[in-house]
């Protein structure tokens, strides 16, 4: 792959937040899905997302935002990482905050700079194909639109928002680049299938590309304190002597709103959206039931077993076990069975109920149980 100037103007970014909730009690407040190996690769979701960016930007372009709990283990994980390239939020604020702060900062050290935001918890196959698409979100950003990379819908999943793809865009160096109509929420059953069929529409994958100046004009428009917050924080930032207090001043009182209400929408509805049909594989891990699937092949029968020295006696059972725990687990004529061992907290549920997990976690919340969160 060539490198164009606008790649050579490229910096990723890896929001590395959340707790992953709906993987409770595997994923937890002090180890979150993306310090987990979930794919069997030896590596964890968050080495897996730097070792898919480096060779598109070099290690010294990716900065990584985490919250200060998660400061050390990230470092362990990504030892090339360049100290000025981790930026700690004091508690969570959603994406718009997380991601614009990023824009601000790489915006005052590099006018000019092009950004991607790619999360730390996804997993994508085909990183060959991943990287040709970045490549030409690249060139379009460079035009002045924000860019996302949709996926192609393999099901008429209502899970993810979708993306309405609308026509092509006359984009030196970007021969995959449409134009976005809008983006649309969750959708019913009926709804899915009728987006499947229509073949114009994507998943949202919530991969964003563009230049920082761009993605801060946006935050301006819809949320202008939002805005004046971020840019404050970003000028106090390179001096340690300013950046705590302004954290622990500023950081707190930021809205709390995802990238796709603040600046993607918004940009859509004004015509000022694109987006890169990406065709490599990808999964956003979010419950049990996608991780089963990545482990089975589809193929419903089969019984996924994860964890080191996981011992697991079955017969005629299907689903997936993850143990931690070190106990024997036997199972018996069950199917689709999502059974998740730790040293203090037992889940068991099936496929078809993974998503009512983040529930558990709420209640445990209310009950005041935050020992095992």
């Amino acid at each position: 792959m060539t490198t164009s100037t606008a790649l050579a103007r490229f910096y990723s970014v890896i929001p590395a937040g959340g707790i992953g909730s709906r993987l409770w009690p595997l994923s937890r407040a002090d180890a979150p899905k993306f310090l987990h190996d979930l794919t069997g690769s030896g590596q964890t979701l968050l080495r897996d997302t730097w070792n898919r960016l480096a060779p598109l930007t070099g290690d010294q372009r990716i900065m990584v935002v985490t919250g200060r709990a998660h400061r050390k283990a990230v470092e362990e994980q990504l030892p090339e990482l360049a100290d000025h390239n981790v930026v700690l939020e004091s508690e969570p604020r959603e994406s718009a905050a997380a991601i614009g702060l990023a824009a601000a900062i790489l915006e005052l050290r590099e006018p000019g700079v092009i950004i991607g935001s790619f999360a730390a918890d996804h997993v994508i196959h085909r990183d060959d194909i991943f990287r040709q698409a970045v490549a030409e979100a690249v060139e379009v950003a460079d035009a002045g639109y924000i860019v996302t990379l949709g996926i192609r819908p393999t099901e008429p999943a209502i899970g993810f928002g979708y993306i309405h793809s609308g026509g092509k865009l006359d984009v030196p160096g970007a021969p995959s680049a449409l134009a976005v109509e809008s983006f649309v929420e969750k959708p019913d059953q009926a709804t899915a299938k009728r987006y499947l069929a229509s073949g114009r529409y994507l998943w949202n994958a919530g991969m964003f590309i563009a230049r920082a100046d761009r993605i801060l004009e946006e935050i301006g428009r819809s949320e202008p304190e939002l805005l004046a917050g971020l840019l404050e924080l970003a000028a106090a930032w390179d001096d340690p002597a300013t950046r705590g207090p302004a954290v622990d001043r500023i950081w707190p009182n930021l809205k709390k709103i995802a990238i796709d209400y603040a600046v993607a929408e918004p940009a859509a509805a004004a015509g000022r959206l694109a987006v890169i049909p990406g065709l490599f594989d990808w999964d956003d891990v979010g419950d049990f039931a996608s991780i089963a699937k990545l482990h089975s092949g589809g193929r419903k029968r089969d019984l996924a077993i994860l964890g080191e020295n996981a011992r697991v006696l079955a017969d005629s059972s299907s689903g997936i076990v993850i143990s931690e725990g070190g106990r024997t687990i036997a199972l018996i004529g069950v199917e689709d069975i999502v059974v998740v061992d730790t040293a203090d907290a037992l889940l068991v549920t099936t496929s078809a109920n993974a998503q009512k997990v983040k529930a558990v976690v709420d209640a445990l919340k209310l009950s005041g149980r935050t020992d095992v969160l």
